[in-house]
């Protein structure tokens, strides 16, 4: 049985998408995949336990036989962390092993590492100690952020030593592609670093539901309840003249629209454009003849307690932090790795082939 860390240097790096997309190739491909994730932050309670939200996720996902204890053994809770602080120390090392030891006649096991080696120190049960413990070989996913990217790789290398098995560059924006492609690839090969892949952004996995959105913002939803399932894809913001914004929103689709409760022009020039809802600050709900056009349209209409600048830093805060939990994301996530990743060089390395 091997095992296969998926960790990163820096949160948010796009783990799940790389864990899901390579579980589900490989098991099309006739492998048996296990899964656990050792250490979880999204507390989600299942009768009388309680088990990491993106782990379960993950189990039901990659249709893992193991039960929900096992796949997460540990979830940090505030309960814990508030306990650790009173000095009131937890290892937790001891409940992880076991759950390790409860997986047995699988091809490889995926690993889901924490937010970066060290997340879990406290606990023991950080991804550097796993990784050791295991002798795991490890896939380092690093979210492009410009040359400093190169280092991260490079210190990641050093660290795990002979357990580094390689890397993927994730979230290369399209002006950085031939660069990454020409020069950064290149060079990480030279020093012996394997990339499997360097990822574009892609719209439909950065993407926000309108439900999801909704939740953010804790707006009241005034009508189009059936578009609640939708994806955005941009943002405008209408603060703008009505006729530079009906232009602005012609040449933007799949849009949401953020906008003063007062301001009916800007609405109406939104609905009149692929725009997937409207978002009302500061004020009054808007008037009936803006919600009988976004009932007829379908288009919902949501309106928030914060101004227009608090709404759009809420909204930025959450932006490239959505889970993948749709699925239209899950197939998605499937097709990217298998036409850009090269899984077959990594089952050569990890000697699966």
């Amino acid at each position: 049985m091997q095992y296969l860390y998926i960790s990163s240097m820096s949160g948010y790096s796009g783990k799940s998408l790389i864990t899901l997309g390579l579980g589900l190739l490989l098991r099309e491909k006739g492998l048996s995949i296990g899964y656990i994730k050792p250490y979880g932050r999204i507390p989600l309670r299942q009768e009388d336990r309680i088990v990491d939200a993106d782990a379960e996720f993950m189990r039901r996902a990659l249709a893992i036989s193991e039960t929900p204890e096992v796949v997460s053994p540990f979830v940090v809770t505030s309960e814990l962390q508030n306990n650790l602080l009173k000095s009131m120390p937890s290892d937790r090392f001891a409940d992880v092993r076991r759950a390790l030891d409860a997986i047995s006649s699988k091809d490889i096991v995926l690993v889901g590492g924490a937010a970066d080696l060290f997340e879990g120190s406290t606990f023991g049960i950080n991804s550097l100690k796993l990784i050791r413990h295991l002798d795991a070989r490890t896939l380092v996913i690093e979210p492009w952020s410009g040359d400093s990217s190169i280092d991260s790789l490079a210190g990641a290398k050093e660290l795990l030593g002979s357990n580094f098995t390689g890397a993927v560059i994730n979230k290369v924006p399209q002006s950085a592609h031939d660069y990454v492609k020409n020069a950064v690839r290149p060079f990480l090969e030279k020093i012996g670093i394997p990339v499997y892949a360097s990822l574009h952004r892609d719209i439909l996995l950065d993407s926000i539901t309108v439900r999801q959105l909704n939740e953010i913002l804790d707006g009241k939803v005034i009508c189009g309840e059936e578009g609640l399932d939708e994806f955005i894809d941009t943002f405008s913001i209408g603060a703008m003249d009505v006729d530079s914004a009906l232009k602005y929103f012609r040449r933007t689709p799949n849009k949401a629209v953020i906008t003063g409760a007062h301001r009916a022009d800007i609405q109406i020039a939104a609905l009149e454009t692929s725009t997937k809802c409207i978002i009302l600050t500061g004020g009054p709900y808007t008037n009936d003849v803006i919600i009988a056009k976004a009932k007829m349209t379908g288009t919902p209409i949501i309106a928030v307690h914060y101004d227009t600048y608090s709404t759009v830093e809420k909204i930025e805060a959450v932006l490239g932090k959505i889970r993948i939990r749709e699925q239209k994301k899950v197939t998605k996530s499937k097709e990217i790795v298998e036409k850009e990743f090269d899984y077959k060089r990594l089952l050569t390395e990890l000697e699966l082939r």
